[in-house]
């Protein structure tokens, strides 16, 4: 059975928990451990598939059709292995779960109690991980802050865990130390707060980590172990990093890695060193990066920082291996017009088509791709953005003036994008939904066949519109290709323009499967025509 790791968070949100996790994930994977990572969130709703992306950030999809929090995007990337619906719980998972089962007779007619019915059934969602026999450690963030009333049946899950593991179990606490610049002083107080909160949950933490813009003094380590119960050596600093690949070679100096093996009972004589040469290369590939690639990406929901974020990371990690420095504006599409296009894209090497949801921002992208069609612009678009290149095409060029998706007009007389006909019937609208991993046939000769390299791909959907097979032929005999198909159910997966630099629009999510140490291909050709593409002069 594999050992147990938490990492639960205090005194503000947004610290970087999930950051840390999947970086002590890393350095563990780096001494020869299997390990995975887990997602645990308070929040009600059965997973992040209906937050708006303004509410919650990016909603990650798994291989099994999952849809998950932000965090298993990080983790995938750091650990390079996949995460599955058990890798990510949320409260109203857990809920509905044990109200299935009482309503079923599971109970035989106990009164239904938090204790110790819903810890129960975390437990059992924590446990199924480490009981499959694939992992030697499951590392699992509890979401929210210490002290929140819908983190507390978390809380009370870890302390039985504990209680019943023994050192198979530890606990992490990350916290905050502030910084007053009147004072000129950091504060330990909140920390302090925040371990006594816990403490009165029943968790004593045995590792403390504090987050930190500036270096903490040994002395102040010392005090605040000594007023959390946690022994000095167990309580290490987390500086803020230029990167967040940076904090696992962070952790490292401080030794974190080494101080949960030996408080789990390894002996470090007998444990191998972190072998970490391929994660240092590509920092250092980042680091001496000094010629730029200039991107555009077009979206509705640029104003939050994470509603992108394995879009902005997938850019990022192609541009370092190319030995470029990623330079990425993202633009809101509400603000894009056909008056305004040519002014604020101009200068771009490449465009990103964001994906999404709702006729919101639709004109913009519409514009920016009909920019980046006629001035050769190398453009990517993803999902929704494919779809609008199918519309941006069939309104300018197969002179369809109403084209449109049947998502934004029911009524359009050329339906270019529309639903499957045994979805139209589904009222859920998660079950009617193309979700998780599907494969995909690349035409010979087509560009993205020498892209992947391959006949046969397997790619990450999440969407519900699709493109419309009867106008293939029309799309074709006009340049725009359909080279990726779903064959199984006769499906449109990815179209080209021929005649373009790179122009490439794809049904699927590529941002989901790559990682740090392995950067997905199209990200990587998509940069690598941005780079070739000279300064647009339009």
């Amino acid at each position: 059975m594999a050992k147990h790791i938490f990492v639960t968070g205090g005194v503000a949100s947004s610290l970087g928990k999930g950051i840390l996790a999947a970086s002590l994930g890393k350095l563990l994977q780096a001494r020869g451990f299997r390990v995975t990572n887990q997602k645990m969130d308070p929040y009600i709703n059965v997973d992040p598939g209906t937050l708006n992306p303004y509410e919650h950030g990016e909603c990650f999809v798994t291989v099994d059709g999952h849809e998950a929090d932000l965090d298993l995007g990080h983790y995938e990337r750091f650990l390079n292995v996949q995460t599955h619906k058990v890798n990510n719980i949320t409260t109203g998972r857990i809920y509905l779960s044990v109200i299935e089962k009482e309503r079923r007779g599971d109970f035989l007619g106990k009164t239904i109690q938090i204790i110790p019915h819903i810890t129960d059934e975390i437990k059992r969602n924590i446990l199924a991980l480490g009981q499959s026999g694939e992992y030697d450690f499951v590392i699992t963030e509890i979401g929210g802050t210490v002290g929140d009333i819908e983190s507390l049946p978390y809380i009370e899950a870890v302390r039985q865990m504990k209680w019943e593991m023994g050192q198979d179990c530890l606990a992490i606490h990350l916290t905050y130390v502030p910084y007053l610049a009147a004072a000129q002083e950091l504060k330990t107080k909140p920390t302090q707060h925040s371990v006594k909160a816990l403490q009165q949950s029943g968790v004593q933490p045995d590792v403390l980590v504090l987050r930190t813009e500036h270096p903490i003094p040994d002395a102040m380590k010392a005090k605040v172990g000594l007023f959390c119960n946690v022994s000095p050596e167990a309580v290490v600093q987390c500086v803020d990093a230029p990167s967040i690949y940076e904090v696992p070679l962070n952790i490292k100096d401080e030794r974190l890695d080494e101080i949960v093996l030996q408080k789990m009972g390894y002996d470090l004589k007998h444990v191998a060193a972190p072998d970490l040469k391929q994660w240092n290369d590509f920092l250092q590939l980042r680091k001496t990066a000094t010629k730029e690639v200039r991107i555009a990406l077009v979206g509705k929901y640029v104003q939050l920082h994470d509603a992108y974020m394995s879009i902005r990371e997938s850019l990022s990690h192609a541009s370092t291996y190319q030995h470029l420095k990623l330079q990425l504006t993202e633009i809101l599409s509400d603000e894009v017009t056909p008056e305004n296009v040519a002014e604020r894209l101009r200068g771009y090497q490449g465009i990103v088509i964001a994906p999404g949801f709702g006729g919101r921002g639709i004109s913009g992208k519409l514009a920016a791709i009909r920019y980046a069609r006629e001035n050769k612009v190398p453009c990517l678009g993803i999902c929704l953005g494919m779809q609008c290149m199918a519309i941006e095409f069939a309104r300018n060029v197969l002179g369809y003036a109403d084209a449109n998706s049947s998502e934004f007009d029911t009524q359009t007389k050329h339906n270019v994008v529309d639903m499957m006909e045994e979805q139209k019937t589904l009222i859920n609208k998660g079950a009617s939904m193309r979700l998780g991993a599907y494969s995909c046939s690349l035409k010979e000769g087509a560009k993205v066949r020498a892209i992947y390299g391959k006949e046969q791909i397997s790619e990450r959907h999440r969407h519900r519109y699709e493109f419309n097979n009867a106008y293939a032929k029309d799309y074709e005999k006009h340049g725009m290709m359909c080279v990726g198909l779903n064959e199984k159910a006769n499906l449109v997966e990815i179209i080209e323009l021929k005649d373009h630099p790179w122009f490439i629009g794809v049904q699927f999510h590529p941002e989901f499967s790559g990682t740090v140490l392995k950067p997905h291909p199209l990200f990587m050709d998509f940069i690598k025509a941005a780079d070739a593409q000279v300064k647009n002069q339009a």
